[in-house]
């Protein structure tokens, strides 16, 4: 990035401890987040992709210290231009960091609190960071959930009364009430219909031109990453295996496992997709509290040799971007195709 990282993850570890027995003995450790390095800077989005259960939710969670860090340094720029370990800091000490970096939650029913209205929840960061008179938390939840889509006169409803693509969109509003600097958005498009998700696309995009605010983009959809994400950071078994420009990571992925997400992309055109051929990964995602020796995606990958299965490659750079991969310079892996430019269909073998 050309930018200077608002936000710099250098070894980010979370691991959870497996108990047992009635003493409760730990016979084991769950590495969710593994030696995770990035960076995150002002005005830019990170996407963050991978299967379910690698790891990006946690990883988020980290970042707004809802889990605390095993190991590892966030090193937060503030507003003054001061760097601030955040993973060291106390409790009582993330106030401040809480008001700037904000998080769109993957589940709208579960994260707005049934007891109170949305006045209540939106207007809620605000009066606890103590920003601004009731009239004026009043006027700015009106301003919210107007520009999410919502009517101002549903500040008095309570979340029930809301279909789950609506409530979604007060989380959204809920995370903007302090006009936060960084906003980590777990799914956040995930339970809207298609038909109004560009239109929050397209607001969070107006919102990071008009504030410079940075994002990281946490998503299952490989198509809506590719339309928002500036940077793409693929996530297997709680580490980054792969991160680089969005358009040359689409375009030739250097690490397998890319290779065969973007293999799901749908393609627009109709008459391609009898050419294109899914890789389908053979066997389940490894456990995270036993990771396999060498590469974690060895057991799964067809290019693997015995390199791969007693080295464990480390996060290098190739071509500009970070792969972690002993064949990635060897390796011609088939991308996502422009339908712009392409004359013949591709075919993945």
């Amino acid at each position: 990035m050309s930018k200077e990282p608002l936000l710099r993850i250098e070894g980010l570890t979370k691991h959870f401890p497996i108990r047992s027995g009635l003493l409760g003995r730990q016979v084991g450790t769950v590495k969710a987040v593994d030696e995770v390095d990035l960076d995150i800077a002002a005005g830019t989005t990170l996407g963050l992709v991978g299967e379910s259960g690698c790891g990006k939710t946690t990883l988020g969670r980290c970042i707004v210290r809802a889990h605390d860090p095993t190991g590892g340094r966030m090193l937060y720029r503030r507003p003054d231009g001061s760097v601030i370990d955040v993973a060291g800091l106390k409790e009582k000490e993330l106030k401040p960091y809480r008001a700037e970096v904000r998080m769109i939650f993957q589940d709208p029913h579960s994260s707005l609190n049934p007891r109170k209205t949305l006045r209540e929840i939106i207007g809620e960061p605000m009066r606890v960071h103590q920003v601004g008179t009731k009239e004026e938390i009043d006027a700015r939840v009106g301003e919210l959930l107007e520009r999410v889509g919502l009517r101002p006169e549903y500040a008095n409803r309570y979340p029930h009364a809301f279909s789950g693509g609506q409530r979604q969109r007060v989380g959204i509003a809920r995370a903007l009430a302090l006009s936060p600097r960084l906003v980590v958005a777990d799914e956040a498009v995930s339970a809207l219909d298609v038909s109004v998700r560009a239109q929050i696309l397209n607001l969070l995009m107006d919102l990071q031109e008009e504030s410079d605010l940075g994002f990281l983009f946490v998503s299952h959809d490989l198509g809506i990453i590719e339309h928002v994400a500036d940077v793409v950071a693929v996530m297997y078994l709680g580490r980054v295996v792969e991160q680089g420009p969005t358009e040359e990571l689409y375009a030739r992925p250097l690490h397998p496992y890319t290779e065969a997400l973007l293999s799901a992309v749908p393609d627009p055109d109709p008459a391609a997709k009898r050419h294109r051929e899914r890789i389908k990964l053979l066997g389940d995602i490894a456990d995270p509290a036993h990771v396999p020796p060498g590469c974690p995606f060895n057991p799964r990958c067809v290019y693997a040799r015995d390199t791969c299965r007693t080295e464990r490659p480390p996060l290098r750079e190739v071509r500009g971007r970070r792969v972690a991969c002993h064949f990635a310079e060897e390796l011609e892996l088939r991308g996502v195709p422009d339908p712009d430019v392409r004359e013949d269909p591709v075919v993945n073998v």
